[in-house]
């Protein structure tokens, strides 16, 4: 495993990168409140078989990618950086894997740019418009979505989140994420502009148009014990895609999937990316 600094026009992204230079390239877009180390399991084992793995960590998450203003975090904004850390990379087409808002902002990469994306894989995170039809129609999707509402609207937010030693931050942690990566994860974020800059994923608006359903081919998993997701959103997923799609369903995993049961969640991405080509 080796550290990468990816210069984009937009600025320096940090990543975690393993596997051949040339391997069959696959980028892999983490969620809040992590960065890209929640997918060193998953690196590790794409590498293992051939595959050139990179996972960055995103806008705000980077020091040299960290703006101060909320539509900066607007999710058009994400997209283009999926596309430049591609583009810097050196892939024209490469398969893209998310998690949590990692997940939101590759289905919108899949959606805005499908001849980029060879393959889309997606952890957790609904398709934007199945969660937007649970939002309206099932009261336990808003019950668990009621979070949102808070992380947007209270100014003291962080404060909270990072108060008697990050004892709200490391709440999401504990039991699920391995140790050292929890304590990362809190370094990480107790750094001075870092959790508002994660939070602001949140507090940025809507987003500047509606989704479609995607067309590429699509590996969706799923946990039933997951706090923010629930299962019609999930459900209904696969009805906004287009393309040949795949949806598995982790049974007493929780939301944060990679680390909780990475063997699984590497074995269901090496299938996904084999029943669309070699390495």
């Amino acid at each position: 495993m080796t550290e990468l600094s990816i210069s984009t026009g937009t600025g320096v992204f940090d990543a975690m990168a393993a596997g051949p230079a040339g391997g069959r390239p696959v980028l892999l877009l983490h969620g809040f409140p992590q960065t890209g180390l929640v997918w060193r399991r998953q690196i590790a084992a794409l590498a293992a078989h051939g595959y050139r793995a990179v996972a960055p960590d995103q806008r705000g998450y980077s020091p040299g990618v960290r703006p101060q203003r909320l539509e900066d975090y607007r999710i058009s904004r994400l997209v283009d950086d999926v596309v430049a850390i591609s583009e810097e990379l050196g892939w024209t087409t490469f398969d893209l894997v998310g998690h949590d808002w990692g997940g939101a902002v590759a289905w919108w990469t899949a959606h805005a740019h499908p001849g980029r994306v060879r393959t889309l894989a997606v952890v957790s995170t609904p398709h934007p418009g199945a969660l937007a039809t649970a939002l309206r129609t099932d009261p336990d999707q808003r019950a668990r979505s009621r979070y949102m509402i808070d992380w947007r609207e209270a100014p003291a937010t962080e404060e909270r989140m990072l108060a008697q030693d990050a004892q709200e931050l490391r709440g999401f942690y504990a039991g699920k994420v391995p140790h050292d990566s929890a304590e990362a994860y809190v370094r990480h974020l107790s750094r001075p502009g870092a959790l508002t800059a994660a939070l602001n994923w949140y507090r940025a608006g809507r987003p500047d148009g509606a989704i479609g359903a995607v067309d590429v081919p699509t590996l969706y998993v799923w946990s039933t014990r997951d706090s923010a997701f629930g299962p019609v959103a999930a459900q209904e997923t696969g009805r906004w895609v287009d393309g040949p799609y795949r949806f598995e369903t982790l049974q007493g995993v929780s939301h944060w999937i990679p680390e909780e049961a990475p063997e699984t969640l590497s074995r269901l991405l090496l299938e996904h990316l084999r029943a669309r080509g070699e390495c």
